[in-house]
């Protein structure tokens, strides 16, 4: 089977940048102990369950302030998508040694939601509810100047104070063409807000390779964590916007046979927080795999 491998895909440099913290940290004597994690460094659970082995502990669960109460002694290491100040300030009040692996990135959009907050703005944050960025880029205003948007229903309910100028900020690893739907929306809405597309360029790059080089294949296999969000968008993005059939898969385990019948062509991405042998063992087995002729009626 032919197999073309799209480029850019995998690891990015938040991700690269996060899980050698990690392991720096675990591997440092002098570093206290029990190492938590608050919550997964990335959103795989190959590369989570490489970083356990180390005696690394990671706390999973979606509010990063609850979990911080188990964390008593010892290191706290802030994941790739970032924490809110409230997190940051009870964990100094604490005594705990932080390590703080966000990514560049999101901390980026952390600074422009204080700024934004100081200036006055009423801001609608474009995210998915329930994932981690969200909640630490929202924290950084106080309760209620941050308003979280995942689809048109939502905008329904936004209450945005009279006379007060509004700004639109979009979470990191979404897809531009979502972003783009909503933020023509808002735009109707309020004619003057300040758009701030904040989509990191790695997971831009991904998306755009994975929608042009899809136009060369049959289908598309994504290799990511079902909780990945940008793993999510790579096959979303496929789908909708370069017309493929596209499929995310754990590891080559996950492929179904049933979805190469027929097919001769098969791109393969990879979500920015993948690791990259997974992604190389999907290659390989795609490339040695023959499958059974199509029968002739």
């Amino acid at each position: 089977m032919q197999v073309i491998r799209i480029t850019p895909r995998g690891y990015c440099y938040g991700v690269v940048d996060a899980m050698t913290m990690v392991r720096r940290a675990a591997q440092d004597p002098a570093m206290a102990r029990p190492i938590h994690v608050l919550g997964l460094i990335v959103h795989n659970r190959h590369a989570v369950a490489e970083l356990d082995k180390w005696g690394v502990i990671h706390l999973d669960g979606q509010d990063r302030l609850s979990l911080l109460d188990q964390v008593t002694s010892g290191t706290v290491i802030f994941t790739a998508h970032g924490v809110s100040p409230a997190v940051k300030e009870r964990a100094r009040k604490r005594g705990l040694n932080v390590v703080d692996a966000t990514c560049p990135d999101v901390t980026r959009t952390h600074d422009l939601i204080g700024q934004l907050v100081e200036d006055g703005f009423a801001i609608i944050y474009i995210g998915k509810k329930g994932h981690p960025e969200p909640e630490g880029a929202m924290g950084e205003a106080p309760p209620g100047r941050v308003q979280l948007v995942e689809t048109e229903d939502d905008l329904a309910d936004l209450v945005i104070p009279a006379q007060s100028p509004v700004a639109i900020v979009t979470q990191t690893t979404l897809s531009r063409w979502d972003t783009a739907a909503l933020i023509d929306r808002l735009q109707q809405k309020f004619p003057q807000a300040q758009v701030h597309n904040e989509i990191c360029m790695a997971t831009q790059l991904r998306q755009e390779a994975a929608v042009t080089q899809a136009e060369q294949c049959d289908l598309v296999i994504v290799v990511g964590d079902e909780r990945s969000n940008n793993s999510n968008r790579l096959v979303q993005v496929v789908q909708e916007v370069a017309h493929r059939p596209a499929y995310l898969v754990g590891t080559a385990a996950d492929i179904d046979p049933g979805w190469l019948i027929g097919q001769k062509t098969v791109g393969v991405t990879a979500g920015s927080s993948t690791p990259s042998q997974l992604t190389r063992q999907v290659i390989e087995f795609l490339e040695a795999y023959q499958p059974d002729p199509v029968p002739v009626a």
